[in-house]
């Protein structure tokens, strides 16, 4: 890369002055839960010049096993170093994920993916493809790729816990939850995606959008670190764990920790589409510990 590498947000105009740089690996990750085929098909009509293409369901997920996982599993260990590999990361690549305007949320999940396998040097391109478009800056369609390269992991294993770590620490003051959902979810309001409504007992409501402002960047450094200080009660980021529908926009909640200079929060991957599968996991309804914007 030759320089000191991006490692949280990047803004249009750094990634513009980096398209033809071979170091450099776009990648688009848009996707709609509500029609899965709009990420790639909207990806052949336009996107950045030089970008590839990540499916959040094909290659930033596993597989979803009834009864045992939530909606979107982290992917297995091999399959996610092959995407790597197949998109082009090499131990010396800057990788740059982008999706919509204010959802940077697919793209958050591919910068958590290689956050977790050990490669640094990540960013999400702040505003999306809209602020990319909305400055007239290069685009490209069809479908295009790269050279493969050899992706090399060092798993942090210690960054993902899973229901039982959660269910230890929910009564310990060390620790804190935070539900990076809507406010409504939380509250067990307008549950329109998971069969059961409600909250983790205890968790604190921190909603991913909190981290935007009004024009879909994220908000300064020092705002989102007065927002998420207040949050986690004044514990660290490792005593501090984000879930959210199926641990998609937790890793939102997790990337504006990172960019606020806390560090990286714990992720419950399998967040609230997994907590409900056991029938013998608590659920809260009550807004008694919703946090107020």
């Amino acid at each position: 890369m030759g320089s000191v590498p991006h490692t949280t947000l990047i803004s249009t105009t750094i990634a513009r002055d980096h398209l033809a740089d071979p170091d450099w690996v776009l990648v688009d990750c848009r996707f709609d839960i509500r029609d899965p085929a709009r990420g790639p098909r909207d990806y052949r009509a336009s996107h950045i010049r030089g970008a590839v293409f990540a499916d959040l369901d094909k290659d930033l997920s596993g597989h979803i096993i009834s009864g045992r996982t939530g909606r979107h599993p982290l992917p297995e260990l091999e399959s996610i170093v092959q995407v790597f590999s197949r998109l082009g990361i090499g131990p010396k690549t800057q990788v740059i994920a982008y999706d919509e305007f204010t959802s940077a949320i697919a793209a958050a999940r591919l910068w958590w993916l290689l956050k977790w396998a050990g490669h640094d040097a990540v960013a999400v391109l702040d505003g999306g493809f809209k602020a990319w478009t909305a400055a007239g800056l290069p685009c490209g369609s069809g479908s295009e790729s790269r050279r493969p390269s050899r992706f090399v992991a060092a798993f942090r294993h210690d960054l993902a816990v899973d229901a039982r770590h959660v269910l230890s620490v929910l009564e310990d003051p060390a620790w804190v939850v935070l539900d990076a959902r809507a406010a409504d979810r939380y509250r067990g309001e307008n549950e329109t995606i998971d069969p059961v409504a409600g909250h983790i007992p205890g968790a604190v409501s921190a909603p991913y959008g909190s981290a935007l402002g009004p024009d879909g960047l994220f908000k300064p450094r020092t705002e989102l670190a007065r927002l998420y200080e207040t949050a986690m009660g004044g514990r660290d980021a490792e005593h501090s764990i984000v879930y959210c529908g199926s641990g998609v926009t937790a890793a939102h909640s997790v990337l504006a920790c990172a960019h606020a200079g806390l560090g990286l929060p714990r992720l419950y991957a399998g967040s609230w589409s997994e907590w409900i599968i056991d029938k013998g996991r608590p659920i809260a309804r009550e807004p008694s510990v919703d946090r107020k914007d």
